[in-house]
């Protein structure tokens, strides 16, 4: 499965309004149920549960949130975009722009291992970066997205 296929326009904030690592998981947990259903509060403690063990920002302005919610009933991904750079605790020490937020139930871990791996390679490139930051609506995200796969 593509990753375009999962992150629709109606899946991508963009602008995010966040100016804080709980608010940019906030806002991205919200669309998610928006979205996808399941409870706000679970999702939101799974992924800040996910978050306190090691950081998901991972470099380059990028972080993947992510968690398992048993109200989730399936994997779902929405991402998102900040103005200004959101401080992230990532390993890289650098704020964050670009946001990807993945939420499934337990049973879902092989898809959800598949897709981390998928966004991860994505963002390594630079040019497919500075594109989906650059993206000025959902729709230009998600033309990028389609784009940086077609490769």
């Amino acid at each position: 499965m593509l990753l375009s296929e999962l992150v629709t326009p109606e899946c991508v904030v963009v602008p995010m309004t966040a100016i804080d690592k709980s608010g940019a998981i906030g806002e991205l947990v919200q669309r998610l149920v928006d979205r996808a259903g399941g409870s706000y509060e679970d999702a939101y403690k799974a992924v800040v549960r996910r978050e306190q063990e090691l950081s998901t920002g991972i470099g380059f302005g990028v972080a993947i949130p992510h968690g398992k919610s048993p109200t989730v009933k399936a994997l779902s991904v929405v991402a998102g975009v900040t103005k200004t750079p959101v401080p992230f605790d990532s390993l890289d020490g650098e704020p964050v722009r670009l946001f990807f937020l993945i939420v499934g139930p337990e049973a879902s871990a092989g898809q959800h291992v598949k897709v981390l791996s998928r966004i991860a390679r994505l963002v390594r490139h630079t040019d497919v970066r500075d594109q989906l930051v650059c993206a000025g609506t959902p729709e230009d995200f998600h033309r990028a997205l389609l784009d940086a796969e077609e490769r």
